[in-house]
């Protein structure tokens, strides 16, 4: 009987931690570039990835995204993620108001950059930054309706975010239904967030339970877990029969007190993944999982764009 094979995600950057929080974080085109190789190397099959300015404020730049996937491309075989939320700072908010919105329009360019999937978060909620701006990112019906149809349009794999069990069983569950995106539908459960994210929740056994449980037929789930407990709820993950995310996108600190490299992220899911009775899966065979193009397709599909 064959292992049952996983999808590792290396989340290498984000959209908050600095230089200044960890030296370990990658933020321009060639370090993200070379991290994410050294990543799959050690057996991280999915990259999802956060484009930076040269200052290393958050943008999602079409430019700056497509300069970072080819990078990628030219070192390894890995299916790309980028995301359409972006961060906090830099090109995604402008003004320096107590309360901010994120810009629509820079969200959008994040579809620009020829990824295998794009992020996908059909709800409206509020950050708040380090600065301790709150930054309001707002995705009414409306627009979430656009960003799925731009996506559909463009051949591009959503990947949809939910923080809460109401973003489930809202706008994801309505787009599905009206045949923005084909099975299998890729969801990915955010634990974690509920100190800085409005509207978020903290991991516990139980409620990633009741999550996954509440997810349409024909799903496959990956777990993001921000924090210490990002160990705990991926080791879970894995026993309820999902992927999961690490990275210093997520979580800076290996252990208490020390510093982790997204590398070492990767080299513990690998051994966690293993001590299961499970495998890491390949790039190849986390395409197959998605029902996404061969890697050949994918990257004709993105010079054409």
């Amino acid at each position: 009987m064959s292992s049952r094979k996983v999808m590792i995600t290396i989340a290498p950057t984000g959209g908050f931690a600095t230089k200044a929080h960890t030296p370990h974080i990658p933020t321009q085109p060639e370090e993200i570039a070379e991290d994410v190789r050294r990543c799959v190397d050690a057996g991280a099959s999915v990259a999802a990835l956060h484009a930076r300015r040269p200052d290393d404020q958050a943008t999602c730049d079409g430019a700056i995204y497509r300069r970072i996937n080819d990078l990628v491309r030219s070192r390894c075989d890995v299916v790309i993620n980028n995301s359409t939320g972006g961060g906090v700072n830099g090109d995604m908010v402008r003004g320096d108001d107590p309360v901010v919105d994120v810009v629509w329009s820079e969200r959008l360019k994040g579809l620009e950059g020829g990824a295998d999937i794009c992020t996908m978060d059909a709800m409206t909620f509020i950050a708040t930054a380090p600065d301790g701006r709150e930054v309001v990112m707002k995705t009414p019906p409306s627009r979430c309706q656009e960003l799925a149809a731009l996506m559909r349009a463009r051949g591009i794999k959503p990947e949809w975010e939910a923080f809460s069990p109401t973003h489930i069983l809202q706008d994801c569950t309505r787009l599905i239904g009206e045949g923005f995106d084909d099975p299998p539908y890729l969801f990915n459960l955010v634990l974690g967030l509920d100190r800085s994210f409005q509207g978020a929740l903290p991991y516990s056994p139980k409620l990633l339970q009741m999550m996954v449980e509440l997810l349409p037929p024909g799903s496959v789930f990956n777990v993001s877990t921000i924090g210490p407990d990002q160990l705990l709820a991926t080791t879970h993950a894995l026993i309820l029969g999902g992927h999961i995310r690490v990275g210093l996108e997520d979580h800076l600190y290996l252990s208490p007190g020390q510093l982790g490299t997204n590398v070492q992220f990767v080299e513990r899911a690998v051994r966690i993944v293993r001590e299961l009775g499970m495998e890491p899966a390949s790039a190849k065979e986390a395409r197959e999982i998605l029902g996404l193009r061969p890697a050949h397709a994918a990257a004709s599909l993105s010079a054409a764009q």
